[in-house]
């Protein structure tokens, strides 16, 4: 596959190519990792259809994870 990409994209771009699929594979372990939690911030959680949405549809524990991000800034930020 990467051989593919080199073919095509030339050396740089299959670079950028295989370290973006990484990045993203890891973000998305990351995001389902934190949906899984059964704690949130000291609140139990009981969504169960978040971690059925998160392994069907790959954006949005990328996207979860991200918003997650921002409102823990912005809870640090009002302290």
């Amino acid at each position: 596959m990467l051989q593919s990409f080199y073919e095509n994209l030339g050396f740089f771009g299959a670079l950028f190519t295989a370290l973006l699929l990484f990045f993203l594979f890891i973000f998305w372990m990351a995001g389902i990792a934190g949906i899984t939690l059964p704690y949130d911030g000291g609140r139990k959680k009981g969504n169960n259809w978040q971690i059925i949405v998160a392994v069907l549809f790959p954006p949005y524990p990328i996207l979860w994870l991200l918003l997650d991000i921002f409102m823990q800034h912005r809870h640090m930020s009002e302290e």
